[in-house]
């Protein structure tokens, strides 16, 4: 059983919601919808990379909230609620130089007023390379 509130979605659908933002400009890109878990894909270049030639924390931080953001944005009717960011944490274990990395983002709590995402970011070796969890708002519309 999926946990999204539109059980015919697909991450193709999910790209749409990238224009005209930061995710568009750095080349994220949804990459797999499951039943409980959200995937998407960041390259490694000249818009993600910090002065050393590493991936930037804080894009693999736009990775994680992006994922975690739009997973609770799925979870939710989007008629009666709307989803913000209240934290994120990530902890950078290892460096990518190019190529292009994916998070993948499960559920640790979905609850009435919060969820709780846990986005593992990996790079094409499958190595990992950050852990971040971020925990969201579920607010009513006005």
């Amino acid at each position: 059983m999926s946990i999204w509130f539109n059980q015919h979605l697909s991450a193709k659908d999910l790209q749409s919601m990238n224009d005209e933002t930061m995710d568009k400009h750095i080349g994220l890109a949804f990459s797999e919808l499951g039943a409980d878990f959200l995937k998407a894909t960041m390259p490694v270049d000249h818009r993600t990379k910090q002065p050393y030639g590493l991936l930037h924390g804080g894009a693999s931080c736009v990775l994680a909230e992006t994922l975690g953001s739009v997973a609770s944005a799925l979870v939710i009717d989007p008629e009666k609620f709307i989803c913000v960011g209240l934290e994120i944490n990530a902890n950078h274990v290892r460096s990518a130089r190019d190529g292009f990395v994916t998070g993948t983002c499960t559920p640790i709590h979905i609850g009435a007023s919060t969820h709780v995402w846990d986005i593992k970011i990996h790079d094409e070796r499958e190595k990992l390379i950050c852990v971040s969890r971020l925990t969201v708002a579920i607010l009513k519309k006005s």
